[in-house]
């Protein structure tokens, strides 16, 4: 009996399936020693090593007579990400963890929300000059936003080719957040600015009638404007109605903590079924992960330009801190906390918490409004 047919996973396997095996001990070294997103890291790390050993039956594999024997990880990546499943159910956990109330103090910071998809924008058209297809392009271009289902659901139905790298490369970058944030804002950020404080009226109370309503209108505003949205927006907004109505506080907690756990859990696991070393090792996986960052970025530095905009009309006492607008992305509450530290470190005594959840509340419904719009718009110039 030869060595191929006593030691096949060695025998078959590749440098390719070495390189992705690194890549999966990096990611469950992040979770693990770094703290990065370690529910959904460790299971995309351990997942990436589970589909690069040749013959791995957590794969659709055929025996040597021709059965076909079907993987667990491609049931759940039928089941769960062709289906829209996951990504969908992660919306109803976050819309239940978003408190809307901070919103209603400074509505003026949902404008981030929007200024700090810029980047989104920027990226596609650097894509399409480099080679990739506008539905290709417009999947790259949302890895900006930092949000995992909105990338997952826009390029599965754009995309499928690269789905794979792109929710790599959105919950990596998503995981990343306090490394690649810091830099691009002191960088256009003078110490002054960061230093200002915001004025915030903690004595306001929001009405549950209208934290109620909130959730309904949004929906039927971006129903109406952006169809194609509603898939997300409105799971999430059914996650924030199942919150605040007040009648349903125990699934609201069962979709802040078991739901949205498992699902993350299953999720990371199942992006990993794409992550083998034949379909990852390319050049246009390197220029999607390279693109991505550079939609990371010019989303961040939107946010502050913006919020550096908006000052030229304020009134001294009335100015908005810059490091806010960089909340406009959709990594919640990741950013918010990131910028809270910032704020600390330049100034003990300025608290940022609450207008940095503000901003970054108005960027999870900016992200999903973008998603709703590229594929509403996108077809449309196929």
């Amino acid at each position: 009996m030869d060595f191929q047919t006593l030691m096949p996973a060695i025998a078959f396997m590749t440098w390719q399936n070495l390189v992705m095996i690194a890549v999966g001990l990096v990611l469950i070294y992040l979770a693990v020693r770094k703290g990065y997103e370690p529910t959904l890291l460790l299971p995309m790390g351990f997942g990436a090593i589970l589909v690069n050993i040749p013959f791995t039956a957590a794969l659709t594999q055929i025996d040597p007579v021709g059965n076909e024997i079907v993987g667990a990880l491609d049931v759940f990546f039928k089941a769960g990400i062709v289906t829209e499943v996951f990504p969908l159910l992660i919306f109803v956990a976050i819309g239940a963890m978003i408190d809307f109330s901070p919103l209603f103090q400074k509505p003026s910071l949902l404008l981030f929300g929007a200024a700090a998809q810029f980047g989104i924008f920027v990226t596609m058209i650097f894509a399409v000059c480099v080679g990739f297809s506008l539905p290709e392009a417009a999947s790259i271009g949302i890895i900006g936003a930092a949000d995992g289902p909105t990338s997952i659901i826009v390029s599965q139905q754009l995309a499928p080719n690269l789905l794979g790298p792109i929710s790599v490369a959105a919950y990596s970058y998503m995981s990343l957040v306090p490394i690649i944030q810091p830099p691009v804002i002191r960088l256009l950020t003078t110490k002054k600015e960061r230093l200002i404080r915001m004025k915030t009226n903690t004595g306001k109370k929001v009405s549950r009638t209208t934290l109620i309503l909130f959730p309904i209108i949004i929906t039927i505003l971006a129903g109406i404007i952006a169809p194609s949205s509603l898939a997300l927006l409105g799971f999430l907004m059914f996650g924030n109605l199942i919150r605040e109505c007040g009648v349903l506080n125990s699934l609201s907690k069962t979709a802040q903590n078991e739901l949205a756990n498992l699902v993350t859990i299953l999720l990371g696991i199942t992006i990993a079924s794409t992550m083998t070393g034949e379909r990852f090792i390319r050049v246009d996986t390197l220029m999607i992960m390279g693109l991505g960052i550079f939609a990371f970025v010019f989303d961040t530095a939107g946010g502050v330009l913006c919020a550096k905009f908006l000052n030229l009309f304020y009134k001294e006492g009335n100015k908005i801190n810059p490091m806010v607008g960089a909340c406009g992305i959709s990594a919640f509450p990741m950013s918010a906390r990131v910028i809270h530290g910032m704020g600390l470190k330049e100034d003990p005594n300025n608290y940022l918490l609450m207008p940095a959840i503000s901003s970054n509340v108005g960027g999870q419904i900016g992200s999903v409004v973008v998603g709703g719009l590229i594929l509403l718009l996108v077809p449309l110039f196929m």
